[in-house]
């Protein structure tokens, strides 16, 4: 699939900044709030050293809104510079808002991103680019739904023009498309520069620029478990039936039945474009213009045809068929011509996605960077409303589905039918999401529930920092050899199956993590946990109790086994026992399991 932009990160460096750089993000769709420590409380997240983080952003490709003066990002970014072709936008705003300056990647992004933001704050874009300082358009950063053929040529293009030449429509389109008409360019009938629309293939003619609009939909049908290779050839041959080039395909459409086909998403991902799917009752819809409609097809599926209709759907009403219906053993393709540009977002339903997600004990330091992109580009959250608030405020246009404790079942369903509806869903779970939390109550829904529009949807499983880790990381490295976990709740599990996992981890010589030692209505369990280790572990082995870890008022101790008490624990704590060959660094509180290593004393 085409790789999407990240969501820019408005970057402010103290409190004065705050509420524009809020302002800010709330007007850039996705947008976060970076926030140096200790000096710009409320961000949604936070850096020690500007440097490093301005570093990593640009790296990694994200636009960078700076709230604060142009120089600091000039002299911070400039060791980095190298092809202009590849760097990220970046911007200088104001402390007030009224002055939004691109000072990278004009024509990449930033000279948009100014405009948005002048309009937001009703301020001055100060954009220097030549071409769109005096025609108001950037010849080569076309608007969505439209691609440049040859960006090459834009440069040389536009110095012409700013020469004082003139430029002509060519080619069967004989007005500019309203983006271009908004502009000042002196469009001439006889001008010695040419500007053409097509979807067509062929190179653009000398002194022409080439755009081509996304008005093409390809639609796609196929057997169950088709094969991606033959779906992926068909399509290919439909292309090159049309003469037309794959960057003006705007996506690719099918029946909500296929959004679990490799071969669908096969196809989208070799071209680069998005898969869309329709209901079989909007399918049926288009059966009059169908130029294959087929009784055998509706007997299946409840439409007269798949992949003519899809294509149809996605064209809009006034889309027609370019090529009809082309099969190859397993798969049908066909493909449609809408009059203008599809948005994608408005066609169908995207397969839906679910990324059950582990936050971590709490930090948000201590958050992947996978789960804070499933998190930034999840439409809906599910969770536990405690987790929920460790996220802090909601991004623009996300819904937030609070639960209960004791409510994971629901949970678990809410999440799995939000993505059964084509929607981005995140499950959040505290640490990692597969240790004793959500990722194995959904596949066990999934597995008994038996519910088809559920398998449809894509799930990502992405690991937190567990607790585990986080109490062992705290304590030195008490999980430095072999070791397990064991829940004490035996709200599921019969205590006597606790007893003996605890009394075969003893006799093993686990280093053991506990989870959950105590309750309200649960007492009596870590004493008794105790007794089952002291069977062949020393009365002086090193205990790390860890409670909150990463919240407000995160406390970590070391005890010795026999000194352990369910007094000194609550559902907050996890419990670290170390195996027989654990042990303390001398004059200090490192506790650590050695691997065996040959270390030279």
């Amino acid at each position: 699939m085409a790789v999407e932009t990240p969501a820019p990160a408005v970057v402010v460096l103290g409190a004065r900044g705050m509420a524009t750089a809020r302002r800010a993000a709330a007007a850039l769709d996705g947008a976060r709030v970076h926030g140096l420590a200790h000096r710009a409380d409320g961000a949604d997240e936070t850096f020690d050293c500007l440097r490093a983080h301005l570093a990593a952003l640009f790296g990694a490709g994200v636009p960078i809104v700076g709230v604060c003066a142009a120089g600091i990002l000039i002299r911070t970014l400039a060791p980095l510079l190298g092809d202009k072709t590849a760097e990220p936008p970046v911007l200088a705003l104001s402390d007030d808002g009224a002055c939004a300056v691109p000072l990278l990647g004009g024509h990449r992004g930033a000279n948009r991103l100014a405009r948005r933001l002048a309009r937001a704050f009703g301020g001055a874009a100060a954009v220097t680019s030549a071409s769109d300082a005096r025609f108001g358009v950037s010849l080569d950063e076309p608007p969505p739904g439209w691609t440049l053929a040859n960006p090459e040529n834009a440069k040389e293009f536009a110095a012409a023009l700013l020469g004082g030449a003139r430029v002509r429509m060519a080619g069967p389109q004989a007005d500019p498309p309203p983006w271009l008409a908004a502009g000042a360019l002196p469009f001439d009938g006889s001008g010695a520069l040419a500007i053409e629309v097509s979807d067509r293939r062929g190179a653009a003619a000398p002194n022409t620029l080439l755009y081509r609009p996304r008005r093409l939909a390809l639609g796609v049908g196929c057997e169950r478990d088709a094969a991606p290779e033959a779906a992926i050839a068909l399509a290919e041959a439909v292309l090159d039936m049309a003469g037309v080039d794959e960057s003006a395909l705007a996506c690719v459409a099918s029946l909500d039945l296929k959004a679990d086909e490799a071969a669908v998403h096969a196809v989208a991902g070799r071209f680069g474009a998005p898969a869309r799917f329709f209901p079989a009752a909007r399918l049926e819809e288009e059966t009059p213009r169908l130029a294959n409609p087929s009784p055998t097809v509706f007997r299946a599926v409840g439409c007269h045809g798949v992949a003519e209709a899809a294509a149809l759907a996605a064209a809009g009403a006034g889309g027609r068929l370019a090529v009809a219906k082309r099969i190859a053993g397993a798969v049908t393709c066909a493909l449609a011509r809408a009059p203008a540009p599809i948005d994608p977002e408005t066609v169908g339903a995207p397969r839906g996605r679910l990324t059950i997600l582990g936050i971590g004990p709490g930090d948000p330091r201590w958050r992947t960077a996978e789960a804070e992109e499933a998190l930034a580009r999840a439409e809906d959250i599910v969770g536990y409303g405690g987790y929920l608030d460790l996220l802090g405020a909601p991004r623009r246009g996300q819904r937030r589905h609070a639960f209960p404790l004791g409510a994971e079942e629901a949970r678990a369903r809410r999440a799995l039918d939000l993505a059964a509806q084509g929607r981005r869903v995140a499950l959040v779970s505290s640490g990692d999401p597969g240790i004793y939390a959500m990722a194995a109550l959904v596949f066990e829904c999934l597995d008994r529930a038996g519910r088809a529009d559920w398998r449809r949807a894509g799930i990502v499983v992405a690991p937190g920092v567990s607790a585990l880790q986080a109490a062992a990381a705290r304590a030195g490295a008490p999980l430095g050899h072999d070791f397990c976990a064991i829940s004490l709740s035996d709200l599921l599990t019969p205590w006597a199956t606790i007893e003996r996992r605890l009394r075969a981890a003893a006799e093993a010589d686990f280093a053991v993590a506990l989870y959950n030692p105590v309750s309200a209505r649960r007492r009596g369990r870590l004493d008794r946990a105790r007794d089952c280790l002291l069977t062949a572990r020393a009365p002086g082995t090193p205990v790390t109790m860890a409670r909150n870890l990463g919240r407000d008022g995160e406390t970590v101790r070391r005890t010795a086994l026999a000194a352990l008490s369910e007094a000194d624990a609550d559902m907050l704590t996890v419990v670290i026992v170390g195996a027989t060959t654990t042990r303390t660094v001398a004059g200090a509180d490192w506790v650590y399991t050695p691997r065996g290593y040959p270390v030279a004393r």
